[in-house]
């Protein structure tokens, strides 16, 4: 049995299952909370977009080394 084709790619699609399951529990939960407590958008949407900037800077990395060899 031989296996053709890139495996870096099959593990990228793997590893990109990751952040975007972070990306939707991150904006899931900060809708909830600014539900909760309008008055404290600010501070909520600040951190949102930090994590969200750190989950995908992690999808991205996952990308590049798919391709590194």
């Amino acid at each position: 049995m031989d296996i053709t084709g890139s495996l870096n790619t099959i593990g990228y699609g793997l590893a990109a299952i990751g952040p975007g399951i972070g990306v939707g529990l991150i904006f899931g939960m900060g809708v909830q909370a600014i539900a909760r407590q309008p008055e404290a958008r600010g501070i909520l949407q600040g951190q949102m977009i930090f994590g969200f900037a750190v989950v995908e800077a992690l999808a991205i990395l996952g990308f590049v080394l798919a391709f590194a060899r």
